[in-house]
């Protein structure tokens, strides 16, 4: 007879067996059945001697619920010390709530955070909730910090019982999700609704959330997501759109969020993912490329906020309302609490609430100022400047309530504070201390005024604004008079940050890597140079971007710009042009637009030739020879920039042109000259202190000799540059390294090397990396082919186990580190 489940305050311990399908194919399936058996034993006995109910048992997991928490610990300790002898490891998962029972067992939040928590661990590990800590006295746990669990919104607190070492905590991985810096408040009603919505059956592929600005449809997408983020095997992703203005690059910057390098249609395909689009309103010209990806992508939903509707077909649409009066009241008081502890609300607050119409963005910014004014004064202020705002036509009126709200506060404003308020909004997605000072004219002690009255934010080094604030500012500059001088300003300081950062090709490409953060300045730079017809500057802007951010971001877009750039700016100075379309050759030919690239490098060589620039003559030649079929004209053309190199004493550049060469040997099948050379280039990459660059090298040797047949010499060497590239977190170098490594376990255990290479294709198709054709595209195919000649229907069931290996796990098991 069952026993009676446990009501009240409960203690969950969820069980999970780690790596079953790699301990059945070690143990066979005799051996493996025995060792289970034994575990089930074990754990049940530990179980009940301390009183624990079990709840469930699915496969290897177990579900159990204690009376109290020292109980669970208890029994858990026991149970894995049990198993510490045998081959079965158990990961174990502990937390307190209070459920709800029903005829069908437990239901509510608490059990799924249990369940979480044990997804999280590792074998032999137990790990403990913090309101499980809370009634643990004495026992030995191990804080392990904040975890973001793959149901939970909010970072998660876990201990760990005992002292032993283990990797690192599988905490949710696939997602872009922003931790919100506050609690999700009030809005139970529309989260319930919008998660039913994109968990319907038949329905809501692409579901939008309108609103107007501060409604909340940002944090209610955000919020509704996480919750849902269980539906979503390959992820959850958002995309932040507020900054770009070009709607053709909205599927770039999403493939951006999903580092999908050919394609964003091509790396979703059939998989089961959420994508949130976020502040779509001003890009509704793109709109029909959404209905394109949802064709391609069938297991694809869309979640979008706007302040407009899509009008696509099969659109689901959900209004955002404004708060109810209980919850605006809530979270009015609980951003008052947190700039003033002492803050009580009183019966004014719901009138207080009412006049910002219960608009999240509002209720946030009045709540600020609690520390000064009294909620009457609030009031009193708040609808004098409602009261102004009403005169104007042809505004909706919610936005109406929002711009009094953001005026409001900006009249409380200094002047000196308005001013650098107003000035800030030329930089989107915010900026630097230094581009504030230089650009704006900030000092710190107004930035920190503007911080404390939420209008302004720092993250990191970065402040910026809420997009709605900003465009506010921007407004206001406008009004001002200011807007075409900050605007130009704006521009001369990202021209000559890009062309301090990046002098051109053979600079390390790691120096600028901290740019990637001013995107948007640049998008916003080059928009107003093209509007104001500056077309050198344009160029030179272009030309300076694309040197810092070729590596980092969409090449697409980079070339799109010098592309753009280059087209007006037919007359520009030789040297400038000549600069830029050195540039657009790389960039063209890393995209394969390789006539294309040639193009540009030719007209380059050209320009370069009648003033004489042997550096960029040296460049030219150099992309020349990138693609050149005919292996002697190749040579020849590397040859010239040799002699060019070293007049220019430019050691970098005669590291890539050994590099090449090396290449050309390769091509060639001279595998001997090819390692020779590649290390000679290795060689000059490390005494130049270029780690990428001598780790690309370094793997290029150790495919030459793969192809070669000379796998005991290449093993150690690919095992060195895996690490490298690990170390250096270069994923096109990981993978390269794991193709090799592959191949060379191929002769001593096919079924690792299987393993491998499904894991590599794994990472590959989830960043969007393609495999070079030439080189490890086609050792991936060969190693691939013989695996299945020797495993034979032992194959899948490899092939399916290392597909689900985690990018750490690879590398572990090239390095021969199980």
């Amino acid at each position: 007879m069952a026993r009676e489940l446990p009501t009240g305050t409960v203690t969950f311990v969820f069980t999970d067996v780690e790596g079953s399908t790699r301990l059945l194919r070690q143990l066979g399936a005799d051996a493996y059945a025995d060792a289970l058996a034994q575990h089930r034993r074990a754990l049940r006995e530990a179980f009940v001697r301390h009183d624990g109910v079990e709840v469930d048992t699915q496969g290897d997991s177990f579900f159990i619920a204690f009376f109290t928490a020292p109980a669970a610990i208890a029994a858990a300790a026991e149970a894995q010390q049990a198993l510490a002898a045998g081959p079965v490891r158990v990961r174990m998962g502990i937390h307190t709530g209070t459920p709800y029972v029903t005829d069908e067992g437990y239901v509510g939040p608490d059990v799924h955070r249990a369940a979480r928590i044990a997804a999280a661990g590792h074998g032999g590990q137990i790990l403990v909730s913090s309101s499980t800590a809370s009634l643990v006295e004495g026992e030995s746990l191990r804080d392990l910090g904040e975890h973001r669990l793959k149901d939970l919104a909010a970072p998660e607190r876990i201990y760990q019982l005992g002292g032993e070492a283990f990797p690192p905590l599988t905490s949710l991985q696939q997602t872009n999700l922003p931790i919100p810096a506050t609690p999700f408040l009030g809005r139970q009603r529309e989260l319930d609704e919008v998660t039913a919505l994109l968990g319907s059956r038949g329905g809501a592929r692409l579901l939008t959330l309108t609103g107007p600005a501060g409604a909340g449809k940002t944090r209610l997408a955000l919020q509704a997501a996480a919750e849902a983020s269980g539906r979503y095997p390959a992820g959850v992703f958002w995309v932040p759109l507020a900054p770009l203005r070009d709607p053709k690059l909205v599927l770039e910057v999403a493939a951006q969020a999903l580092e999908a390098r050919d394609g964003l249609a091509d790396l979703i395909a059939d998989r089961q993912l959420l994508l949130i689009l976020d502040n779509f309103e001003h890009l509704i010209d793109a709109a029909g490329e959404l209905a394109g990806l949802l064709a391609a992508c069938p297991k694809l939903q869309l979640l979008v906020t706007s302040r407009e509707l899509l009008r696509l077909p099969g659109e689901q649409a959900y209004p955002v309302p404004p708060l109810e009066a209980q919850d605006a009241t809530e979270l009015f008081t609980a951003r008052a609490r947190a700039a003033d502890p002492r803050f009580e609300p009183g019966p004014i607050i719901e009138q207080l609430c009412s006049q910002l119409d219960n608009l999240p963005l509002a209720l946030e910014l009045a709540a600020t100022r609690v520390a000064v004014l009294s909620p009457e004064q609030l009031l009193d202020r708040l609808s004098k400047r409602l009261d102004l705002l009403k005169a104007v036509r042809g505004v909706d009126p919610r936005q109406q309530t929002l711009r009094a709200t953001i005026e409001w506060s900006y009249d409380l404003l200094g002047e000196k504070e308005q001013r650098l308020f107003e000035r800030l909004s030329v930089s989107r997605s915010g900026c630097t201390l230094d581009a504030a000072e230089e650009i704006c004219e900030a000092d710190i002690d107004t930035l920190q005024s503007l911080i404390d009255k939420s209008l302004l934010r720092r993250q990191g080094e970065r402040f910026w604004m809420l997009e709605t604030i900003r465009e506010y500012a921007g407004e206001r500059l406008e009004r001002q008079g200011e807007a075409v001088v900050l605007a130009d300003r704006h521009a001369d300081y990202f021209i000559g940050l890009a062309e301090v950062a990046a002098g051109g090709p053979d600079e390390d490409v790691d120096q600028a890597r901290g740019l990637n953060a001013e995107l948007d300045n640049f998008r916003r730079a080059l928009d107003w140079l093209v509007a104001s017809g500056d077309v050198e500057r344009e160029l030179r802007l272009a030309t300076g971007a694309f040197w810092c951010l070729w590596t980092l971001s969409s090449l697409r877009e980079m070339h799109g710009w010098l592309a753009s750039a280059l087209e007006r700016a037919a007359n520009a100075d030789a040297h400038l042009r000549g600069k830029a379309l050195g540039a657009a050759a790389l960039a063209a030919a890393n995209l394969g637009e390789t006539e294309v690239a040639r193009a540009y490098a030719r007209e380059s060589l050209a320009l370069a030739r009648e003033r004489d620039d042997k550096r960029q003559i040296e460049w030219a030649l150099r992309v020349l020879s990138f693609d050149e079929p005919d292996l002697d004209e190749r040579r020849r053309l590397l040859h010239e920039c040799e002699r060019l190199l070293r007049e220019l004493g430019n050691d970098a550049g005669l590291g890539w042109v050994t590099f090449l060469r090396g290449m050309t040997f390769v091509d060639e099948g001279r595998f001997d000259r090819a390692r020779e050379t590649l290390e000679q280039a290795a060689a000059l990459f490390r005494e130049l202190g270029r780690r990428w660059e001598a780790t690309n090298a370094e793997i290029m040797v150790g495919y030459a000799l793969v192809v070669a047949g000379r796998h005991s010499e290449a093993r150690p060497l690919l095992e060195g540059a895996l690490a490298n590239a690990v170390d250096l977190a270069s994923p096109g170098s990981i993978i390269e390294a794991l193709v090799l490594l592959a191949a060379v376990r191929m002769e001593a255990d096919a079924a690792a090397a299987t393993r491998l290479l499904a894991g590599v294709r794994t990472f590959a198709h989830e960043i969007g990396h393609e495999l070079d054709p030439r080189y490890e595209g086609r050792l991936f195919e060969t190693t691939e082919r013989t695996a299945g000649e020797r495993l034979g229907q032992q194959f899948d069931a490899e092939w399916e186990a290392g597909s689900g290996l985690a990018l750490e796990e690879a590398v572990a098991l090239a390095l021969h580190e199980e």
